[in-house]
């Protein structure tokens, strides 16, 4: 029992870094920052890592809730992997928690704000929550609609994704070149 146990832990984690991986993949495309005018900085980047999550998140609401745990094991490796990038950058022992809550508080009022718009079927006010997070200093002209128009595009090409598909370690986004005005 316990070894057909610990087998599932470590497949179940296995799937979670490779849809993490795959996250980080499609958040680091280059298209991003020079197309949709990203800020290429570490907020920036955060936030791309954060929306591309968010999206799994999104997808995985429709599942049960044994399915849906794939996308807690997702966040916590997220935490352990942002935990690992503030020691990496020198932040002290005693700071990486209480940064490392921040970022969890950051990515939880994302994460409501584009579930609250898409849910409701707001596209401004997914606009406005993208150009708030992402662009705090202003966004370029078109910049949040752009972002915008891509997170729909992508619940729509998720939402057709089979969960089995998923658990491939595959997620897929819309197309970053044939998105609503990068055509």
């Amino acid at each position: 029992m316990f070894r057909r146990l610990f087998a599932r832990n470590r497949r179940n984690e296995a799937i979670a870094y490779s849809l993490y991986g795959a996250i980080v993949a499609q958040a680091r495309e280059p298209v991003l920052y020079t197309e949709f005018a990203v800020p290429d900085t570490l907020d920036g980047r955060f936030d791309m890592v954060v929306l591309h999550g968010f999206l799994l998140f999104h997808r995985l609401k429709s599942e049960s809730e044994a399915d849906r745990q794939v996308g807690q094991d997702v966040f916590d490796i997220f935490l352990k992997d942002m935990d690992g990038t503030l020691r990496e950058m020198g932040v002290g022992d005693i700071s990486v928690p209480k940064k490392l809550k921040k970022m969890a508080e950051a990515f939880f009022g994302r994460i409501r704000a584009y579930d609250e718009a898409l849910e409701s079927g707001d596209h401004a006010a997914l606009v406005d929550a993208i150009a708030r997070n992402v662009f705090p200093d202003g966004a370029p002209e078109g910049a949040a609609e752009r972002i915008a128009d891509y997170a729909e595009s992508s619940v729509r090409s998720l939402s057709t994704q089979t969960f089995d598909s998923i658990l491939s370690g595959r997620l897929h986004y819309a197309s970053l070149s044939s998105s609503p005005a990068a055509a």
